[in-house]
């Protein structure tokens, strides 16, 4: 047997490939599929199979391009309701791979329709790995309040997952390999590990939602102070239902000064994708700072919409096209070019620039000790706010900073602050796209903060 995880880490998401005597399977595709076909092609495998472990929320499938340019069968649990042509599968349903077995088990709670898939290679009825998708996680389990209009309540679904658990994966050999649809960072869980494969062992010793509890305090302790799920979440639901179209057909156009300060006059989105220094020394007023160097597309997923016209912001081609890739990853193709040339281009045809004041922990601890008036707005989630964060600072998570614009004082200084600057620059380009003007990002966020040995509250 051949098998392979691919990572990809913007996403923090994990697709698997499966091949034996020249038959492959697929699970749980990203929407850019060149590097399975290649991959098959390296093993000398047709690829028969493309699996879903469930209707994904946090990015968009490839499992249509991948059946179409392949002529793979398309396979999902039979609750998922896909509207594609597929093979609908129920408990104990098996796909043969050369001499490999794909058997299904049915593992609701994350959603209703998930199936993990058991891999039997060696000992025949014996699986040596699972694939757990977003049932079972490492150091974590899926979250449970992601089947909205479908019926289920977030308890509903938690007990659903505890059955799944302990009635199904926790009855597997304590060496089983576990592999995961997603990693740290993902948005399906509140505690993943950085570890990207485990056993089952050691996820019943060291995976705190396995440990022993009743179902009662199970339910309490997984629907217990949830983050808002990102609000593109519903939208890839449905992609990913339907089938995603072809990315051949999104490319960048590269634009004028000129196209895109008309565009800008009509009501486009500027999407900034450069590095927050970049971003800082000089920018197209107005614009929104997503770098390319951190989780670009879930952040773009949050803050922008499909309805949105988008004009990109880079430093090449290449760049551009990267960047209308990776929003498609999470269902957005309304990218309608990018300013040829850079922001240099933009400089020359004599349009005005804006800049956002980058200031280190050393500064933001004296503007707090002096006596001028400062607002700290510290854009992490609510639990890494909890944990720890600068004196006096309110905590604005992003996600939900356009909504809460009003408790905020603008004429007042602000500074904004994260967990390293990234989501700070964000913040701060939709504070000024807001008419908020005395800015500054703080750079290296309330981890340089903590280093420099600076009080937290």
């Amino acid at each position: 047997m051949e098998f392979r995880q691919f990572y990809l880490g913007c996403l923090a998401h994990a697709s698997y490939m499966v091949a034996s005597n020249g038959q492959a399977a697929v699970i749980d595709p990203q929407r850019d599929v060149d590097q399975y076909i290649e991959q098959a092609d390296a093993w000398g495998a047709t690829i028969r199979y493309v699996i879903e472990t469930h209707l994904h929320a946090d990015f968009v499938s490839g499992h249509q391009e991948l059946a179409r340019r392949t002529g793979a069968e398309i396979v999902f649990g039979a609750s998922a309701a896909a509207e594609i042509p597929h093979r609908a599968v129920h408990e104990g349903d098996e796909l043969q791979i050369g001499e490999v077995v794909l058997r299904a088990i049915e593992t609701p709670g994350h959603t209703p329709e998930g199936i993990s898939w058991l891999i039997v290679s060696d000992t025949p009825g014996v699986p040596d790995k699972v694939l757990t998708g977003d049932t079972l996680f490492i150091g974590d389990v899926g979250r449970p309040d992601l089947a909205g209009g479908r019926g289920y309540s977030p308890e509903d679904m938690a007990g659903l997952l505890y059955d799944s658990l302990h009635k199904k994966l926790l009855t597997l050999a304590d060496e089983v390999e576990v592999y995961p649809a997603h990693g740290a960072g993902s948005a399906c869980g509140r505690n993943i590990s950085r570890e990207t494969s485990s056993t089952i062992g050691d996820q019943r010793r060291m995976n705190y939602a396995l440990q022993p509890m009743s179902r009662e305090d199970f339910i309490r302790m997984m629907t217990a102070d949830l983050p808002e799920p990102p609000k593109y979440f519903p939208m890839d639901v449905e992609i990913n239902r339907k089938g995603a179209g072809s990315l051949e057909a999104l490319r960048a156009t590269p634009l004028s000064a000129e196209e895109i300060k008309r565009g800008m006059d009509e009501g486009c989105t500027i999407l900034d994708v450069r590095d927050v220094q970049a971003f800082g020394a000089g920018h197209i007023p107005g614009s929104l700072n997503i770098g390319l160097g951190g989780q670009y597309a879930s952040w773009s997923g949050c803050l922008l919409s499909p309805r949105d016209r988008v004009l990109v912001v880079c430093e090449s081609a290449d760049q551009a096209d990267e960047a209308v890739t990776r929003l498609a990853r999470v269902g957005l193709e309304n990218v309608e070019g990018y300013l040829d040339g850079g922001i240099e281009r933009w400089e020359a045809a004599g349009y005005p620039l804006a800049g956002l004041s980058q200031i280190d922990v050393g500064e933001l601890k004296s503007d707090l000790e002096s006596a001028r008036e400062l607002q700290v707005v510290d854009v992490r989630a609510r639990t890494e706010f909890e944990s720890g964060h600068v004196p006096r600072a309110i905590n604005l998570p992003l996600s939900e900073l356009d909504r809460k614009l009003d408790t905020l004082d603008r004429e007042t200084p602000l500074a904004v602050i994260c967990a390293g600057g990234y989501r700070s620059s964000a913040a701060a380009s939709l504070l000024e796209r807001s008419g908020f003007a005395d800015l500054r990002n703080v750079v290296g966020g309330t981890a340089a903060w903590v280093r420099a040995g600076f009080p937290t509250e």
